[in-house]
Parts: C-alpha cells; sequence; structure tokens
C-alpha cells in the first residue's frame, strides 16, 4: 500500500506546495491540507506505518527530519527547528520517538 492509495495525490501536492519554504511547515496545516485530518485512527496507523521508515514502530528524530519525502521524493528536509518542533509536539510521553497513538492524539487535538 502507499500513501497515495489513502491519500489523494492532488491534496499531497498542495500540501508540500504550502511548506515549500524552509521554516514553513506546520504540522496541523500539512495534515489538514494532506487531508490525513479527515482520516480514520486505522487509516491513520496505516499512514504511520508507510511513513516509518525503518519499520521499528516509530518516527524518530533522523526520520522526522525526511517526512515530506515520503510523500514525495523531490520534497525538502525539515530544517531543524520543523523537526524539533514537530516531534516536541506529537512525543506525548518524552521518549524522544513518536509512535502511531501519538500521531492519532496530534492529528485529532
Amino acid at each position: 500500500m502507499s500513501l497515495t492509495d489513502l491519500l489523494s495525490p492532488s491534496d499531497i501536492a498542495a500540501a508540500l506546495r504550502d511548506c515549500q519554504a524552509p521554516d514553513s511547515f506546520s504540522p496541523k496545516k500539512f495534515f489538514q491540507i494532506s487531508g490525513m485530518s479527515k482520516k480514520s485512527s486505522s487509516q491513520l496507523k496505516e499512514i504511520f506505518r508507510i511513513l516509518d521508515n525503518d519499520q521499528s514502530g516509530f518516527i524518530e528524530e533522523d526520520e522526522l527530519k525526511y517526512f515530506l519525502q515520503r510523500f514525495e521524493c523531490g520534497a525538502r528536509v525539515l530544517t531543524t527547528s520543523e523537526t524539533k518542533t514537530f516531534l516536541a509536539a506529537a512525543d506525548h510521553d518524552g521518549d524522544g520517538k513518536i509512535g502511531a497513538e501519538g500521531i492519532n492524539l496530534f492529528i485529532y487535538t
């Protein structure tokens, strides 16, 4: 399964266009524009599984930096500031990584 099986390619493109400039990435806005915020918990878990590059069950800071590239190969990497802000917002237990539950809570709050 790929992200385009769960999200519209045009919504993904619009979300990526919205955050092309460095330090313009807003996770909440990206989730809204891409359509992720409209997905069920089970669909979000599948999206998370696709985004978890090493299939560890978590998205760590080094993976999070390449978050946009998981949606499109040529997308930019997140800046250090964007990565740390995203991690801090979605890492609800403070272990330095985001689990599927953390993404779900972040998207729905």
